[in-house]
């Protein structure tokens, strides 16, 4: 199975990308979205799973692990995509527990500026262009470099290259348009 794993804060384009590649190629890659299984309250969050390892806690990290359990439990015929905001500590944690021994992970990055330009009038959620979120995105950057993972810079980038950048880790290329 060929595993591509997308992280990044919120507002980096690892969402869209994903969504993009879905749409463009079903019958080139399956995609899984780590959101789809719903984000519980901070509270609940904390209550459940504890307050954990930074940010998203516990709950991020058992969230993780589980995902990555059940994408090598399932047989894939395609490449797979798997995007969503988490610690690459815990990206790495899960693909050992699952027993994935390749797989790509890609931090999807950008700079505050258009992190904030994204947040207020593409997805309309100027509440998470804060401090923290600013904070956790270069947190995630920092973890990305010290461990020598792949970042893909989508300040400057279409989302077309962005896409495209993807496909081809993924062994799949976009048809001609």
């Amino acid at each position: 199975m060929g595993l591509v794993i997308l992280t990044g804060a919120s507002g980096s384009g690892k969402t869209t990308i994903a969504e993009m590649i879905e749409q463009q190629h079903p019958e080139r890659a399956r995609v899984f979205r780590f959101d789809s299984i719903g984000v519980p309250s901070p509270d609940e969050r904390i209550a459940r799973w504890g307050a954990g390892s930074g940010p998203g806690g516990g709950w991020q990290r058992a969230m993780t692990i589980e995902w990555l359990k059940r994408i090598a439990r399932e047989r894939h015929t395609l490449p797979v995509l798997f995007e969503g905001q988490m610690r690459l500590e815990f990206i790495a944690e899960g693909l050992a527990s699952a027993g994935i021994d390749v797989a790509r992970i890609v931090l999807v990055h950008c700079d505050d500026a258009t992190r904030t330009h994204r947040l207020f009038n593409e997805r309309n959620q100027p509440d998470l262009a804060n401090p923290d979120m600013m904070n956790w995105a270069r947190f995630l950057r920092g973890e990305a470099e010290a461990g020598g993972f792949e970042v893909l810079d989508t300040s400057k980038i279409s989302i077309a290259d962005s896409v495209e950048y993807v496909c081809e880790r993924l062994g799949i290329w976009r048809s001609a348009e």
